[in-house]
């Protein structure tokens, strides 16, 4: 590895958070969607060069100080046992890997990661690949080979990262926070297959008519829906693989009701959405 003199700049990202407008969860499917990355919420991440490799916990998302047992009961059953340290690591693990395995050579310096986030938890807003997303743009930039990813290629990487940890999710909300903005995206099983990415074609966010965000305060682990909808799509199920192409139908119905400005149909396309993922999540859980 190349040897190099530490300098003392820092360097931060920062990735916002991603609606599923239109077609999700489809994007796991061979399906297609709509999203977009909002700038009302997001995380951000820094990096300071260091001498050693280290990762800061979050004073708040990754607490290791409670005032009681009781206060650590419910902060685990509200928010989970995990913070954000551990999307850097994998992000750190899976870059490595994407750059030994191309011939890219990094330098030896150590740095310091750092994050924040006003992301809602569990609202479906993709908070943790947020925080992926801005923590590669670091990397990228700190180890000067942004130019030797792909922009294409970064959801994939981001996505490997959280399947590291194992979570389930599809390139679609990283797509959207890679890309910014209000992304189309058709995840045609054969490009996939060939290249590893779908087709990404950004487009106005203009288009879209107001919008209002609506989240719980008390929300649930959606992963555990997520894994038993993937089993039962990839066991054949048929009730799960018709609705998935009906959901993904949604999208490229939106897209072109979008570029025609008829939002009256936007608005009955995202009822329609909605209730399907409604009716395949209550009837997923009563089996």
């Amino acid at each position: 590895m190349m040897k190099m003199k530490t300098p003392g700049k820092s360097i931060s990202h920062r990735a916002y958070a991603r609606i599923g407008f239109l077609g999700n969860p489809s994007d796991a499917y061979y399906g297609n969607t709509l999203a977009v990355a909002i700038g009302n919420f997001g995380a951000s991440v820094t990096l300071e060069p260091s001498d050693t490799l280290v990762f800061r916990p979050h004073p708040v998302h990754d607490p290791a100080h409670f005032t009681s047992l009781q206060h650590l009961v419910a902060r685990v059953e509200g928010e989970g046992y995990y913070g954000g340290v551990r999307l850097l690591m994998a992000i750190c693990k899976v870059f490595h890997a994407y750059c030994e395995v191309r011939g890219i050579i990094l330098h030896d310096r150590n740095f310091t990661l750092s994050y924040d986030t006003n992301v809602p938890r569990q609202a479906g807003l993709s908070g943790s690949s947020a925080i992926v997303c801005a923590a590669l743009s670091c990397l990228l930039e700190f180890f000067n080979v942004g130019d030797r990813m792909k922009v294409e290629d970064r959801p994939k990487v981001i996505l490997s990262a959280e399947e590291e940890l194992g979570i389930t999710a599809g390139l679609q909300d990283r797509v959207a926070q890679v890309y910014g903005g209000l992304v189309y995206m058709d995840f045609d099983k054969a490009t996939l297959e060939r290249t590893g990415n779908g087709i990404y074609t950004p487009m106005d966010p203009k288009l879209l008519p107001q919008l209002y965000l609506i989240y719980t305060k008390n929300p649930s682990d959606s992963g555990k829906v997520h894994s038993t909808v993937r089993k039962r799509w990839l066991d054949g199920d048929e009730l799960v693989r018709n609705c998935m192409k009906e959901v993904a139908s949604l999208a490229v119905k939106g897209r072109d009701a979008l570029l025609r400005q008829d939002f009256s149909t936007i608005a009955k396309l995202m009822d329609t959405n909605f209730d399907l993922q409604l009716c395949l999540a209550m009837l997923l859980l009563e089996r």
